[in-house]
């Protein structure tokens, strides 16, 4: 979870050796060790509570399936005062929500104060200060603005938009659709049924955004497609990363023990199963991995039956 005052980046982390390592050398132990931070900006601390009422916007980056728990376990208050931004690319997987709606109905947080930073961007990439590009959505552009202009570098370029549950729910499906890319690579399927997983993938999302929450919005702009593209495409993609694995024979558990890393489309195929229950827009590629990941449904069968349903 990162907290900022704009004067000041306050970091809260659960360990104490880690706020340690982070004040003494400027380097976060545990991810992405070449980023190096301003120490004189910089205040870590492991008390959440402290650290929220220091600051005036909240950028929450806690993986969806600790989010959660790890509220709970901090209980902390006086959130509904705060701006809330989501980094967060998942489902919260007791509620089979977006995050917005937990901040909105778990902490009373007003939806014109909860905004998302959406892709696409991979931190290994930022860390190398290649150029890339985030999209800020939250109902207020004020907001949006206000956030965007802090996040602008020279090589991070930013745009605004208003339309936080379908960027958010876009994060959330073009992780399952990079763990389908995945599973298909590595069953051996090459990049011409990529391209049409892909863009049958884009015209599923559209129609799940349009069904779940109808805005005005072009599902071809970067904070949907080109997030989509990259999630699935890139070699530093967890969830790419996850399917493959899964193509070459691991077992889902046994692929997401060996990554030692969070891959969201997990749980995230779950929720949107769940949600789509309400809805029953027609997912094929969604529902392909959901029953891989969950039903234990066999990889090459789910693909091959694919083929057949994609045009």
């Amino acid at each position: 979870m990162l907290l900022t005052n704009m004067d000041e980046l306050h970091w809260w982390v659960r360990r104490e050796e880690t706020g340690e390592h982070l004040m003494e050398f400027g380097r976060n132990p545990n991810y992405i060790q070449s980023i190096e931070f301003d120490n004189q900006k910089l205040r870590v601390s492991t008390d959440m509570q402290s650290v929220i009422d220091a600051c005036d916007i909240l950028i929450i980056a806690i993986p969806s399936g600790f989010l959660d728990v790890t509220m709970k376990e901090y209980e902390p208050k006086r959130f509904q005062d705060k701006i809330i931004i989501s980094a967060i690319k998942g489902m919260v997987v007791e509620y089979h929500s977006i995050p917005a709606r937990y901040f909105h109905k778990e902490f009373g947080v007003p939806y014109d104060r909860i905004g998302l930073i959406a892709g696409p961007c991979h931190a290994e990439e930022v860390a190398r200060e290649k150029l890339s590009y985030l999209t800020v959505a939250c109902p207020d552009l004020d907001v949006a603005d206000t956030v965007g202009g802090a996040l602008t570098t020279r090589y991070i370029r930013v745009k605004t938009s208003e339309d936080v549950v379908g960027a958010e729910l876009a994060a959330v499906l073009k992780n399952i659709y990079a763990i389908g890319a995945g599973i298909a690579t590595g069953l051996g399927y090459g990049d011409n049924f990529l391209s049409v997983l892909i863009s049958n993938a884009s015209q599923e999302m559209k129609r799940f955004l349009a069904a779940v929450h109808e805005h005005d919005r072009d599902v071809k702009e970067s904070a949907y497609l080109g997030d989509l593209l990259v999630t699935a495409y890139s070699p530093h993609s967890r969830n790419r990363t996850l399917g493959m694995m899964i193509g070459k024979g691991y077992s889902v558990k046994g692929a997401m023990m060996e990554m030692n890393m969070v891959a969201e489309g997990f749980n995230g195929s779950k929720g949107t199963f769940h949600l789509n229950q309400e809805f029953k827009v027609d997912m094929p590629i969604a529902d392909s991995v959901y029953r891989i990941l969950h039903e234990r449904m066999s990889p090459v069968i789910e693909m091959r039956l694919l083929t057949e349903q994609l045009t």
